[in-house]
C-alpha cells in the first residue's frame, strides 16, 4: 500500500539556505512507500509534472548495493566546492580569511560606480549604508583573501577603504580591480567535506570540453561495478515516473553513448561520504526529468541523515536499499545530523541525474579534439599566446581560424561543417560571388 500526500502550499524558507536542518524543520517523517505531489496539480494526468517525490523501501538487492558501494565510494574525496550544501562557514578556510559580504558589496559598488551622474554620489554615505546593510550577512560566494600576498604587501582592507573613498571615480575603479586581481582568490571555497563526482561532465571555461570525471577516467573498471545498481535504478525511474523518464530518455539519446552510463538515463553521479548537507537547491540537472537519491553503506551502523524538505515540513528517512525520486531543483533540502555508531560505519549518498549542459556537447571524437587542441596550445612554447603557467585557453579561441584549421586537419572538413558551419561562410560567399 503506497501512502499518498498532497503537500501543503510552500513556506518561504530562504533564510535557511546554507543552514543545517534538524527535527524542528519537519512535522512529518516518511518511512514507508509514499507518493508526494505539489498542492497545485489539477488532475491525474498532471501528477508527474507536479511530483515532489516518490519513495520506495528496500528497492535494491543486497548484491546491487554491495557492488555499487565498492564501485562508487572512492569517488568521494575531500572537497571544498560544495557551496551552500557544505553548511555554515567556519572563521577561516585553511588558515585564510574569508572575504566578507560587506567587503564584496563595497568592491562591487566601486567596480560598477558610474563616472557621471546627475546627482553626485556621496561615497562616504554609500559606504556606511552598505556596511550597515550587510554587517550581519554571511557571504555565500566562498571567496578568500590570498594570505601570502596580503602579508607580503601588509594589506589591510579597512585602511585601503579609508584611502580609496577620497580618490576620483576612475582611479577608485582601477584600485578596486587591482584588489580583486591581486588579493582575492579566483577559486571559491566551502567547508571541506567528502564529496565527488562519478560519470561524465560538460564543458566550462577552464575545461572547455566534455570528459569523464577524474574518478571515472582513473578507476573505470571499479566504477563499472555500480552499473547493475544504476541500471536497476533506471528501471525504477521508468516504472514509477514514465513521463519524466521518457523526457530524460529522449534527451540522453541526443548525447554520445560514451558520455553516460549504459542502459540508463544518467550522465553523472554525485557521491557524498557521511556528508550532512545544509539546506540548498540542486542545479544543473535536466529540468524535465528528475534527480534520483539513494543511500549505500558498508554496514548500515548509523542513524539520522533524514532528508528534510523544510518548505513543506516533510522529511524522508532514506536508508540503504531505498529508492527516492525527488524534484531536487524545485525543493529545498538538507540533512539532519548523521551519527555513526562505530569507527568503520559510512553513509554514502548518491544523486544520479542527467546534466542538462551535456546536451551541448558534440560527439566523443569532437570533444577529444577540443581537449587535444587545448593541450597542443598549452605545450607549444612557440604559441603567440604562450606565457608562464598558461593553460592553453584564451577568449574567443573556438571561433578562430586556428581552431577551424586544427579541427579540419584532425577531424576532417565534415566535422568542421557540422559543428562550426560559420568557418566556411566567407569561403561560400566568395564562391557565390565569383562562381
Amino acid at each position: 500500500m503506497t501512502k499518498l500526500i498532497i503537500a501543503k502550499p510552500k513556506i518561504d524558507c530562504k533564510d535557511l539556505l546554507g543552514q543545517f536542518l534538524d527535527e524542528s524543520n519537519y512535522d512529518v517523517l516518511i518511512e514507508e512507500d509514499t507518493d508526494c505531489f505539489f498542492h497545485d496539480y489539477e488532475d491525474y494526468e498532471q501528477k508527474e509534472q507536479r511530483v515532489a517525490f516518490k519513495f520506495r523501501k528496500n528497492y535494491f538487492s543486497k548484491q546491487e548495493q554491495e557492488q555499487a558501494y565498492i564501485g562508487l565510494r572512492e569517488a568521494a574525496t575531500q572537497s571544498q566546492n560544495r557551496g551552500l550544501a557544505a553548511g555554515p562557514k567556519g572563521d577561516k578556510c585553511m588558515g585564510r580569511e574569508w572575504v566578507t559580504e560587506t567587503q564584496l558589496r563595497l568592491l562591487d559598488f566601486f567596480k560598477k560606480e558610474p563616472e557621471n551622474t546627475a546627482v553626485p554620489i556621496v561615497i562616504a554615505d554609500e559606504v556606511e549604508r552598505i556596511k550597515e546593510q550587510y554587517k550581519d550577512v554571511e557571504s555565500t560566494r566562498g571567496l578568500v583573501w590570498l594570505s601570502a600576498k596580503v602579508k607580503e604587501d601588509n594589506f589591510d582592507f579597512n585602511t585601503w577603504l579609508s584611502q580609496v573613498i577620497n580618490l576620483p571615480v576612475a582611479q577608485r575603479k582601477q584600485e578596486t580591480n587591482d584588489i580583486l586581481g591581486d588579493y582575492i582568490s579566483d577559486t571559491t571555497y566551502a567547508n571541506p567535506v567528502f564529496s565527488g563526482i562519478a560519470g561524465w561532465f560538460d564543458r566550462y571555461p577552464r575545461i572547455p570540453y566534455g570528459r569523464a570525471t577524474s574518478y571515472t577516467q582513473n578507476s573505470f573498471e571499479k566504477f563499472k561495478m555500480s552499473f547493475p545498481f544504476l541500471q536497476s535504478l533506471n528501471r525504477g525511474f521508468k516504472d514509477l515516473l514514465p513521463w519524466r523518464w521518457q523526457n530524460q530518455k529522449s534527451a540522453i539519446d541526443k548525447i554520445d553513448p560514451a558520455f553516460y552510463v549504459s542502459d540508463t538515463v544518467f550522465t553523472t553521479i554525485t557521491v557524498n561520504k557521511t556528508f550532512r548537507t545544509a539546506a540548498h537547491y540542486d542545479a544543473g540537472d535536466f529540468s524535465d526529468g528528475l534527480s534520483n537519491l539513494l543511500v549505500l553503506s558498508n554496514n548500515g551502523n548509523y542513524s539520522g541523515g533524514y532528508l528534510v524538505f523544510p518548505e513543506y515540513r516533510i522529511a524522508v528517512n532514506v536508508r540503504p536499499g531505498d529508492l527516492l525520486l525527488v524534484n531536487n531543483h524545485e525543493i529545498m533540502h538538507g540533512n539532519t545530523p548523521i551519527v555513526t555508531h562505530d569507527e568503520e560505519a559510512e553513509r554514502i549518498s548518491l544523486v544520479c541525474y542527467l546534466r542538462e549542459k551535456m546536451l551541448e556537447l558534440g560527439s566523443k571524437e569532437y570533444e577529444d579534439h577540443r581537449f587535444n587542441y587545448v593541450e597542443s596550445r598549452r605545450k607549444n612554447p612557440e604559441h603567440p599566446k604562450q606565457r608562464r603557467l598558461w593553460n592553453g585557453i584564451s577568449e574567443g579561441m573556438w571561433t578562430e581560424q586556428e581552431w577551424y584549421d586544427y579541427l579540419e586537419r584532425h577531424g576532417g572538413r565534415e566535422m568542421v561543417e557540422k559543428y562550426h558551419p560559420e568557418a566556411y561562410k566567407k569561403e561560400s560567399t566568395l564562391e557565390d560571388l565569383f562562381g
